[in-house]
């Protein structure tokens, strides 16, 4: 009977693998938060645009909290994290919209088939700058 050793990269493209779809849950939780609270704030009279703009800043902070916690336990908290977070989502709403836009406008695209498009995209561009910049594990030195 033979002991092999287990092979580190297929743990380690495993972790990786969780890794993504513990981001692919929070971003499906974020959605899902995002619409309940726009549905909430609409069904009580708020205004549409305030409606929008509230809910999708309590999805995102309930990506930051569970992102932080669940997906990329080792990175410390803070400021730092929280301004690096906001970035990212600003830039993952850009890439969207002009995505979005290249897709329906340009590429005439029916509207959802471009939303469907362009997100595996914004996706991965914000997962590896969540992974590499907002929630890297910081070393003290």
């Amino acid at each position: 009977m033979s002991t092999r050793a287990p092979d580190l990269r297929a743990l380690a493209l495993s972790a990786d693998v969780r890794q993504v779809l513990r981001f692919m849950t929070v971003g499906v939780s974020n959605t899902l938060v995002t619409l309940l609270a726009y549905g909430a704030l609409v069904t009580i009279g708020a205004p549409v645009v305030f409606a929008s703009v509230v809910a999708f800043c309590l999805g995102a902070l309930n990506g930051f909290v569970l992102n932080r916690r669940w997906t990329f336990p080792g990175a410390g908290g803070g400021a730092a994290v929280g301004a690096r977070y906001v970035v990212v989502q600003a830039a993952g709403l850009a890439l969207n919209t002009v995505g979005v836009w290249l897709a329906v406008v340009e590429a005439g695209l029916p509207r959802l088939v471009g939303e469907v498009v362009i997100l595996p995209l914004v996706t991965a561009t914000t997962f590896l700058l969540s992974r590499n910049w907002v929630f890297r594990a910081h070393s003290v030195t």
